[in-house]
Formats: structure tokens, C-alpha cells, sequence
């Protein structure tokens, strides 16, 4: 398993430069209430996440495109592979494969946080 990324804090001034094109849902992990850290140079939401680094159990999870089990698949996601967390609720987290998505819900108990 590669080294999970690391985020830091946008550099410059930061502003709205003009009309933005949403992506599709699944793709990158953005919602209209908050979006991932390293999209805040391009997207404008009321609040930015860091990633909170977890790792999918022992067996593969489908990562939905809602936070139901019904809900479209936007992948499978293999046991011992990083998800980055930006938001739980209930029994469902969303969140992300990279800052370049694909994202999307998971089941909380599916994974679990990484250690420092």
C-alpha cells in the first residue's frame, strides 16, 4: 500500500473567479455543504475538509453514490485500502479515494481510522 497523501491549507488569495461547472456526482468529493481541502482553490462551499485517513476492513465495500445501500455503485473499493473521511452521519461515511475522487458513502463499520 503506497504512503497516504497529506493536505495542507491553499496558498494566495482565494475567490470566485468566474462561472464553475459542477462535476457529476462520485466523481470528486465535492457536496454543496462542504468539499476536500485540496479542492478550495477551485470550488466555493461553505466549509473545507481535511481528510481523516481510514482503512477499509477485510473484505471489499461498495462505495455508493448515496448514503443508502440501494444506491448506485460508484465503485468497489478493496479490502486494506485508504478512504479519506470528510464527514460521518449516522451509519454512513462520506468521503473519498484521492482528492480526485471518486467519492461517495461507505458504511461506517466498514472502515476503520488509521493510526498516526
Amino acid at each position: 500500500m503506497s504512503k497516504a497523501a497529506q493536505y495542507g491549507l491553499p496558498e494566495g488569495i482565494l475567490g470566485l473567479k468566474g462561472p464553475m461547472v459542477r462535476p457529476e456526482p462520485g466523481t470528486l468529493p465535492l457536496r454543496g455543504d462542504l468539499a476536500h481541502i485540496a479542492l478550495a482553490d477551485r470550488y466555493l462551499v461553505p466549509h473545507y475538509v481535511i481528510p481523516q485517513f481510514h482503512t477499509v476492513g477485510s473484505d471489499p465495500v461498495a462505495l455508493k453514490l448515496e448514503a443508502d445501500a440501494h444506491s448506485d455503485t460508484v465503485t468497489t473499493l478493496d479490502a486494506g485500502s485508504t478512504f479519506e473521511v470528510l464527514d460521518v452521519a449516522g451509519d454512513w461515511c462520506w468521503g473519498c479515494v484521492s482528492a480526485d475522487g471518486p467519492s461517495g458513502y461507505v458504511p461506517k463499520d466498514s472502515v476503520t481510522p488509521q493510526s498516526v
